[in-house]
């Protein structure tokens, strides 16, 4: 380019401009393509994206110890978002907790964390954000008492618990070790949630990654411990399970609440090797031993209240063994994540069932049919059968409090969800399925779904058996939710019946419409 300049500075000056453009053109769209990876990595889109609001408008309620607070606009709108902020606000943001303006940020928004991201990569994620479309999205009014709506009063926490500084190497360690440890302690911010204690940020009084209550769910023990943490999986097992929510093997159990959204919407989205460098960096931290095993009580599962509650409402599924049925209903029996030292996450699930994921079949909210009692009992005993202990629950308030705070659409305590995938939605909308499911009978759900399922199949042929029955469940709760003729038998049990009923037909269609068996006075498949 030079050579041109020197030899014809009319035409040259020209070709140096056009091509210099297309140069930097290129390098900002490989520095928005990095930005968006680590923006994807730091699960950014999860907490400033609103239920039913714009990708990255912000005003999604966090509920933390001070109260609730509520996200800020990230797209670049001038008025309500970061259209006026700068590289170096951002990066003051991330690496000191401090805003625009000089106001200091409360600790739910992970500077602790975000202050080990490198000052390239913060470049990168604001580079990306300023190219989103703009929205103008004015935040809304968080709720916190006083004192903690005082910012200032945010100088005790930062003084005790507060050091800003980028991630640095350990020369010691592999770079895969040092790679992992950059994701997890910086963009990864995964103590936020598996840390012991949340209050104390990024700090070595967190009780750190040895498992910990996050917004009313259990974020178990991540440390190589053999019994409650990572310890007796394999590496494989591991990757899989943060890139899939389910690991194969004697691993049982899936993913559910935040971790099963972090696991969508970032973890299944980033690359093998930067997953397998956080396996690698979780291998070289210390076991935490979250309970000991020898200090739990004396639990006599046969005699226990929670044995003929499992009886009634789980076997069928999860069998009177606890093993479940391999590749369809995850075992309880040997399952870690129901043995973590605290039962929020089972009881959630309990509550508010879980819909299908990884090939396993969607599960309905059987709790809330029942008692805060019998989901306590049994609680208690599937974290303490066919070999498995965990502590027993002392709090009885605490499965009050988890309903209370359980917001599902298979609970019936949540609007009808939207269909993710757009393919998705486009073939069940094209199969008339919104009129075939209107005021459907029990008795007909099969024979309606059976008639349904080539239709959609054949619209959407790429698209995954859990979408098309998550899909096909949420049309059905668009289309029966306010019909009277469920109100006896309850939605969530209406619906759960429904959910498994797609998957059961889906999965082997000729089998189960020729043996249908009654389950709470509803068709289910066998």
């Amino acid at each position: 380019m030079h050579r041109v300049v020197a030899f014809g500075l009319g035409s040259g000056i020209l070709l140096y401009s056009a091509v210099g453009s297309a140069l930097a053109q290129g390098a900002d769209a490989e520095l928005i393509k990095r930005g968006a990876y680590l923006a994807t990595a730091g699960d950014c889109v999860a907490c400033h994206s609103a239920p039913g609001g714009k990708p990255f408008a912000g005003n999604y309620v966090l509920n933390t110890p001070i109260g609730k607070i509520r996200t800020p606009n990230l797209t670049p709108d001038k008025e309500t978002g970061l259209g006026n902020w700068t590289a170096d606000d951002f990066y003051r943001a991330f690496h000191e907790g401090i805003d625009k303006d000089g106001s200091y940020l409360y600790p739910a928004f992970p500077f602790a964390w975000y202050t080990k991201v490198s000052r390239p990569d913060s470049d990168a994620i604001f580079a990306y954000l300023q190219s989103l479309e703009p929205v103008n999205e004015p935040r809304k009014a968080s709720e916190i008492p006083f004192p903690f709506n005082i910012r200032t009063a945010l100088i005790t926490w930062r003084t005790a618990f507060f050091t800003a500084g980028e991630f640095k190497p350990d020369p010691a360690a592999s770079a895969e070790v040092n790679r992992g440890g950059y994701l997890v302690e910086g963009l990864g911010h995964c103590g936020m949630c598996h840390n012991a204690n949340k209050i104390v940020g990024n700090s070595g009084l967190a009780g750190k990654l040895g498992g910990g209550v996050i917004d009313g769910w259990y974020a178990p023990n991540i440390t190589p411990d053999d019994h409650t943490g990572i310890g007796a999986w394999t590496d494989d097992q591991v990757v899989t399970y943060l890139k899939t929510g389910a690991a194969p093997g004697d691993r049982p159990g899936v993913a559910a609440g935040p971790m099963r959204q972090t696991i969508e919407e970032s973890l299944s989205k980033m690359t093998d090797a930067d997953i397998k460098a956080m396996v690698a960096y979780l291998r070289t931290q210390k076991a935490k031993e979250t309970y000991k095993v020898k200090d739990l009580q004396a639990f006599n599962a046969a005699g226990a209240p929670g044995a003929g509650t499992y009886l009634s409402y789980c076997s069928s599924c999860h069998k009177p063994d606890g093993k479940g049925v391999e590749g369809a209903i995850p075992a309880l029996a040997g399952n870690t994540s129901v043995q973590a030292q605290g039962p929020e996450t089972v009881i959630r699930v309990i509550l508010g069932g879980l819909s299908a994921q990884n090939g396993y079949a969607p599960m309905p909210a059987i709790g809330a049919g029942m008692t805060d009692a019998e989901v306590a009992d049994v609680t208690d005993y599937v974290r303490n059968s066919w070999g498995n202990s965990a502590p027993v629950i002392t709090e009885r308030g605490i499965v009050g409090s988890a309903r209370g705070q359980t917001e599902t659409m298979l609970a019936g305590t949540a609007p009808c969800a939207e269909i993710a995938q757009p393919e998705v939605a486009k073939a069940i909308d094209s199969a008339g399925t919104a009129e075939a499911l209107k005021g459907i009978a029990f008795e007909d759900f099969i024979p309606r779904l059976n008639a349904l399922l080539p239709k959609v199949k054949a619209a959407a042929p790429g698209a995954k058996d859990d979408d098309i029955v998550n899909g096909l469940t949420t049309a059905f709760c668009k289309a029966g939710r306010n019909d009277p003729a469920y109100a006896k038998a309850g939605w969530h049990a209406v619906i759960g019946s429904f959910a498994s009923i797609a998957y059961s037909q889906l999965k082997n269609p000729e089998k189960q419409a020729a043996n249908p068996t009654p389950i709470g006075g509803m068709t289910k498949p066998n």
